[in-house]
């Protein structure tokens, strides 16, 4: 995902979520809607979300230092994870709060068509902003189906913009489905049913975004296609023969460390060494650009010892070779 593409997707959802938080405060004030009020919170947590990502983005562009000498890019990860518990905290848990206390004390909508209009409106927004998310991620999601894009994402702001906006849109109809019920029936136990779905959407998502970026935290390695990439690249049949083992994980969304074991010709110099090591280094990067960080280990590959699962130069404690490679 280029940088670009999800900062143009947080903005357009920023500008969204601050417009429609005026327009829900104004109809809760007019209408004393407890949906409306829901809402409201939900739009304003948003917009703390959206700042939250921009405020990542620019934190982690700053330059490695001695304390951090891999960088920042995890910068976007912790942003992305505080994301989704301002997502439960002050928009799931509140919502239900307010939507138990409309059931246990449900009181008539006033002005109907304040609430009714506000959530229109707001529906057409956060209706462009999801459309500028799902143009923005389809650059880069290929062929993978919605789910999967969410869960392998490397840039974790297209995902949360993403899930965001979709649970927008979903609570917007179920604050439109309270209301209308309300107004219908005239008993205001389905405006605070409606507002307790709220509650409960922006919990699940809140689940599934802090379940995703706690990965990404965690550390994963890169994706099927560029390990392959990266192998390719290593290799070229001459000094270097073949990927012992190999691990990678990424430092960033667009960053990657690449370590790897590596088989040479046993009567090789150094200098050929060291030469086949550099060369297979423009070869990675020249393959996957995002590849920042590579370490090369030479070493002299054993088919008797690969056969036995073992690897002569592998050492108590190290990792385990991959006998596959």
């Amino acid at each position: 995902m280029s940088a670009s593409g999800g900062t143009k997707a947080i903005v357009a959802a920023l500008a969204a979520n601050l417009a429609i938080a005026v327009a829900k405060f104004v109809a809760f004030l007019f209408s004393g809607s407890s949906s409306m009020l829901a809402e409201s919170v939900h739009s304003v947590a948003d917009s703390g979300n959206q700042g939250l990502l921009l405020l990542g983005g620019k934190k982690a562009k700053r330059e490695a230092t001695p304390e951090h000498p891999f960088g920042y890019g995890r910068e976007r990860y912790i942003y992305a994870f505080l994301v989704s518990i301002v997502l439960f905290t002050v928009g799931g848990m509140f919502a239900i709060y307010e939507g138990y206390e409309k059931i246990h004390d449900p009181h008539k909508i006033e002005a109907w068509y304040w609430p009714v209009g506000v959530l229109v409106f707001a529906i057409i927004a956060e209706g462009f902003s999801f459309r500028t998310a799902i143009k923005e991620s389809n650059h880069t999601r290929g062929s993978q189906s919605w789910k999967n894009f969410i869960r392998r994402a490397k840039a974790p702001e297209l995902p949360v913009v993403l899930l965001e906006d979709f649970g927008a849109l979903v609570g917007l109809v179920l604050a439109l489905g309270g209301v209308g019920l309300a107004l219908l029936t005239g008993n205001g136990v389905w405006d605070g049913i409606g507002t307790l779905c709220i509650g409960i959407l922006l919990i699940a998502i809140a689940i599934i975004l802090a379940a995703e970026t706690k990965s990404l935290l965690l550390g994963e390695a890169a994706g099927t296609d560029e390990v392959e990439k990266i192998k390719a690249a290593i290799v070229d049949g001459d000094t270097v023969t073949r990927v012992i083992h190999m691990r990678t994980l990424h430092l960033g969304p667009e960053e990657l460390l690449v370590a790897a074991k590596i088989a040479v010709q046993h009567d090789d110099t150094a200098t050929e060494v060291a030469n086949a090591i550099n060369a297979a280094e423009e070869r990675i990067r020249a393959a996957v650009p995002i590849a920042r960080v590579i370490y090369l280990e030479p070493d002299i590959y054993s088919e008797s010892a690969a056969a036995a699962g073992e690897n002569p130069a592998h050492t108590p404690g190290g990792p385990t070779p991959d006998k596959t490679l």
